[in-house]
């Protein structure tokens, strides 16, 4: 990357130059540049460390938080919407964010906001209170999941697939962690799901770390001064960097930005419910809060090493339809078993559905593989996430409403059967080798 820009890439004889983040990267010295360059990977693998333990923590004490906090079964599923919800909401605004700011000083603020909002909100004391507060939690998770896809196509273009892998790995770990870990250092810490669920806001600190010194490094693709710095030194491409103007690029009218959203929005709302909801399931069957723990964190786990496998599959492949249907028939078959013998066949049903988990890796490749420029890969992972997350928003509501009105988890299990179908239809339209810059010129 860095070696593959010049300056005469972006020099006009009329105006001062305008450089790109790799160019501007590429006039430090080598050894602040391999120094930063570690520094961004500490920095996406502890960020990706906290992008779901505020979700998976939660799952595991679900039982304990709505007995704790009086909630209702529809309440317990409005709470397990949030997450996409402040995820569609808060997403949109990262690209804006990014480009007053600069990347590295969003996501380090959505560092701090993830871990104020998980010390909060166990102390909240009410329902509303724990709301807001995982609310401030997730806008933080949301403004990074955007940003992630645009930093590692900025200082890794050649490697998006492992990057992405390494991401994804990371994300995986954290979820899986969380899954396993809280229920016992619950116990360890007295028993009480308050003290349970606020250690995650440790971790999150700790992320924190390695964006103070990119976001005071100036001149660099992923920090600077707003006021003084072109768009491009924040990591966000310029006109000259993008070869277009960001706002040339009309996302929606290409087919399959729209695959990709809709592709995204379903494997969301299988995710959400899987984090949300399949603990219980494997409790209400009989099985114990421990173990329940452990096989949510078997599905979440599987993701550390098939997140990095699937990302560079991906990218050998000109087309990722068949991925998308090998993970949509294990996602079949795993729903099939928790309904028919959910305890029975419990730790093979959690290593299924961990499988088909694995969209979510194949979703953030394809953002990187379906744009060509920087500025295209920054919209097309707002749009494609957010986009996606408001279509996840109803999924895990509508498991708690028929849960608690059929008494039973035969039609929520069904429901999220059925959604595995569309699933598999749009992720292969999503995986054709094409760019949505190419569809949008085409169709305008």
């Amino acid at each position: 990357m860095m070696a593959g820009m010049t300056g005469e890439e972006t020099r006009t004889a009329m105006s001062p130059p305008i450089r790109s983040s790799a160019q501007d990267a590429e006039l430090q010295p080598p050894a602040t540049r391999a120094w930063m360059t570690r520094v961004v990977i500490i920095g996406i693998v502890l960020t990706a460390l906290n992008l779901r333990p505020a979700i998976t923590s939660l799952g595991a004490l679900l039982e304990e938080v709505r007995d704790g906090l009086g909630m209702s079964g529809s309440f317990a599923g409005l709470l397990t919407s949030v997450p996409p919800l402040c995820f569609a909401v808060f997403g949109v605004m990262a690209p804006r964010l990014a480009r007053r700011f600069g990347p590295a000083a969003v996501v380090c603020a959505g560092m701090v906001a993830i871990a104020a909002g998980l010390a909060i909100r166990p102390f909240a004391g009410n329902t509303a209170g724990f709301l807001v507060a995982s609310a401030l939690a997730l806008m933080g998770i949301a403004v990074s999941n955007v940003l992630m896809p645009v930093i590692v196509k900025r200082w890794f273009p050649d490697r998006v697939g492992s990057m992405t892998g390494l991401y994804s790995m990371a994300l995986a770990l954290g979820t899986a962690a969380a899954a396993a870990v809280t229920v016992p250092m619950t116990r360890a810490l007295g028993g009480s799901w308050h003290a349970g669920l606020a250690v995650w806001a440790g971790l999150a600190a700790v992320a924190v770390l390695p964006w103070i010194p990119l976001v005071r490094a100036r001149g660099t693709a992923l920090s600077g001064d707003a006021a003084s710095t072109p768009a491009s030194a924040h990591g966000v491409p310029s006109a000259s960097a993008a070869g277009q103007e960001p706002s040339a690029l009309r996302i929606t009218r290409s087919r399959t930005a729209w695959a990709l959203a809709v592709f995204f929005g379903l494997q969301a709302t299988a995710a959400y419910i899987t984090m949300g909801w399949m603990a219980q399931i494997f409790r209400d069957a009989g099985v114990p809060a421990g173990t329940a723990g452990l096989l949510l964190a078997v599905t979440m786990v599987m993701g550390v090493p098939l997140a990095f496998v699937i990302p560079r599959l991906a990218t050998r492949l000109p087309h990722q339809g068949p991925i998308v249907v090998a993970l949509g028939v294990c996602g079949l078959v795993g729903y099939a078993g928790l309904y028919l013998a959910p305890a029975g066949g419990a730790w093979a049903w959690a290593l299924l559905l961990g499988i088909a988990n694995c969209a979510f890796p194949l979703a953030l490749t394809m953002v990187g593989m379906r744009a060509r420029t920087g500025a295209g890969v920054a919209q097309l992972s707002a749009f494609a996430q957010s986009t996606g997350y408001l279509i996840s928003i109803p999924g895990p509501l509508l498991v708690g409403v028929l849960y608690q009105h059929s008494g039973g988890w035969g039609l929520p299990i069904a429901l999220m059967a059925g959604l595995m179908i569309p699933q598999i239809v749009v992720g292969v339209l999503a995986g054709r080798d094409r760019t949505v810059e190419d569809e949008a010129a085409r169709r305008r």
